[in-house]
């Protein structure tokens, strides 16, 4: 990919584009004076990764594209994170960001898909004039703070947007870019050590596509391979899932596994057997957590599905059978019969650095009928601040059993424990039984956690059946007592089953009983046996459109040992 001397087809269009060109180009240069001033100030020292002469490849992204958005990059507005901001003529690189998430979304440089989108000359010099604003401020201020995540995206973002911004560079240009990546990389590389969690894995595929997209010597590329299946090896389960539990890890992860596949394939290497394995066993994984109307089952850090994502890397699925049912390694089971599907967790939290977007949801379950999902846990949101997200993660969020309002595990606080990075789950279910069997008339979990033995010396169990015509779900929930006993006995429980906004319920049958009207004309029907059945306010965190206000059908009462709580959800 040799650089080009002349700026080419800038020109083209009418005076108000010749306009916008002339704007950005005048930006340009004045940046270029203010770098030559803090030349002595920008020097760095020696790097390990030598900047390469050229780039050799440069990767699809696949992520969906958004041509609209071109408009509103040039127009000076950059939304990010549920926040939005008019740069009103600056630098976005130059202005202190309204959030991190937004500040770690800027600097990644996602956005850049929008404007090789827009396929216009406009767009290609806006593309190169944002990238040069940002090596104008790296280099007047040293950057910004180190993120290895952030740094991973940044560089795979550059190498699959690099013909959108060096089409057309002067040689100076690209050159400087160049040594931008390879800094990149050995700040990367420097840091892999202690980086940990999917920030890891996320480095070795940047320093993997650098790799194989630059013409770096093959050592680096051996070296940047075996990084690689490393982290794939500690992190991807034998069943597919990823080791956080997250399902949202598992689209993005494939978003850069399926490109970085293609990448070694046009170099002519053979891509690591680990990556290859990784997504042959990722994709099934997504296809168990998916409903009916292609959203994914909400647990552990999940929120609003993107199907155009989804759409994308299931595209890729060359068995397109029929979902698997069962993911031990990473704690998820899946009933399915006629067009009733259950997704259920039941797996221990995932390890310290891994689970610091994963919810106290243990045995919580998701439900759907065709296109309409019924049953559901609120999600993560995507917006609302860390108040939302630590609601979002607690039990009571979850379709499930709560006692005293407890959550089933700890999260620790944002300051005074050692060691502990704030948001990581420190205690919690430690053993989770589970068990499955098919009868002639259904298929059956029976399941179990001790996350309230420590605290209480009881055990959930959860014993859970689909009928086979899909037409009816029946649960038992029960209270024993744990091999050793608690610091005090609970007063209460709550046996909840958060209902999706769509679903409309209203209690009947002397309040023993809810009926459930769904969208497209179905009506289910639950019931706990007799007992006393309430419905509440909840929220959904998981709507395309925000945060969405939704019900809860609650069944409470005193909590002791030998309880035990019959329920169904029927077809009427």
């Amino acid at each position: 990919m040799d650089c080009a001397r002349q700026e080419g087809r800038l020109t083209s269009g009418g005076p108000a584009d010749r306009a916008k060109l002339a704007a950005i180009m005048a930006r340009r240069y004045a940046s270029r004076i203010a770098r030559a001033a803090m030349a002595p100030a920008r020097a760095f020292g020696r790097m390990r990764i030598r900047a390469p002469e050229r780039l050799l490849i440069a990767p699809q992204d696949i992520r969906t594209a958004d041509a609209t958005r071109a408009e509103d990059i040039y127009a000076g507005y950059f939304a990010f994170g549920g926040r939005i901001v008019n740069t009103q003529g600056r630098s976005p690189f130059d202005l202190h960001p309204p959030s991190p998430e937004w500040a770690r979304a800027l600097n990644g440089f996602g956005w850049l898909r929008h404007l090789r989108a827009a396929e216009t000359s406009l767009a290609r010099v806006n593309a190169r004039a944002l990238v040069d604003d940002y090596l104008a401020a790296r280099g007047r201020t040293g950057g910004e703070t180190f993120d290895a995540a952030t740094t991973a995206r940044r560089i795979l973002s550059w190498l699959s947007q690099a013909t959108l911004v060096l089409e057309g560079a002067e040689a100076e240009f690209y050159h400087r870019f160049l040594r931008a990546l390879a800094r990149d990389a050995a700040q990367l590389q420097d840091a892999l050590g202690a980086t940990a969690g999917l920030a890891r894995l996320q480095a070795t595929m940047a320093l993997a596509a650098y790799a194989m997209c630059a013409d770096t010597p093959a050592r680096f590329q051996t070296r940047a391979s075996a990084q690689l299946a490393d982290a794939i090896g500690g992190q991807i389960l034998p069943d597919g899932g990823h080791v956080s539990r997250n399902p949202q890890a598992l689209i993005d992860l494939l978003l850069d596994f399926l490109p970085l596949r293609q990448a070694y394939v046009a170099r002519g290497a053979a891509p690591p057997p680990a990556l290859l394995n990784a997504i042959d066993r990722v994709i099934p994984a997504l296809r168990l957590l998916r409903h009916g109307d292609s959203s994914l089952a909400l647990f552990n850090g999940m929120g609003v599905t993107a199907p155009d994502r989804l759409a994308t890397v299931l595209h890729y699925d060359d068995a397109r059978g029929a979902a698997p049912v069962s993911a031990p390694h990473s704690g998820y089971q899946r009933l399915e019969a006629a067009d009733t599907i259950v997704i259920v967790d039941a797996g221990p939290p995932p390890p310290g650095p891994y689970s610091l977007d994963a919810h106290a949801g243990c045995l919580s379950f998701e439900m759907s009928s065709g296109l309409q999902r019924i049953v559901v846990n609120c999600g993560t949101p995507a917006v609302g601040g860390p108040s939302a997200r630590e609601a979002a993660r607690q039990t009571a969020a979850h379709s499930t059993l709560v006692l005293n309002d407890v959550s089933s595990c700890r999260i620790a606080p944002d300051a005074g424990m050692e060691r502990i990075v704030a948001g990581q789950i420190v205690a919690g279910p430690t053993h989770v039984g589970m068990s499955r069997e098919t009868l002639a008339e259904g298929a059956l979990l029976d399941l179990s956690h001790d996350g309230y033995a420590q605290r209480f010396g009881l055990v959930h169990e959860r014993r859970i059946a689909l009928k086979a015509d899909g037409a009816q779900l029946v649960g038992e929930d029960r209270l024993v007592v744990a091999g050793q006993t608690g610091q005090s006995a609970p007063e209460t429980f709550a046996l909840r089953f958060h209902l999706h906004p769509s679903v409309v319920a209203m209690r009947a049958g002397d309040d023993t009983a809810v009926v459930l009207d769904l969208a497209d004309g179905q009506r289910w029907m639950f019931d706990a046996g007799g007992m006393d059945v309430g419905l509440e306010e909840s929220v959904f965190f998981a709507s395309p459109d925000g945060v969405r206000a939704c019900q809860q059908i609650v069944v409470a009462g005193v909590a002791e040992a030998g309880l035990e709580v019959q329920w169904a959800f029927s077809r009427l």
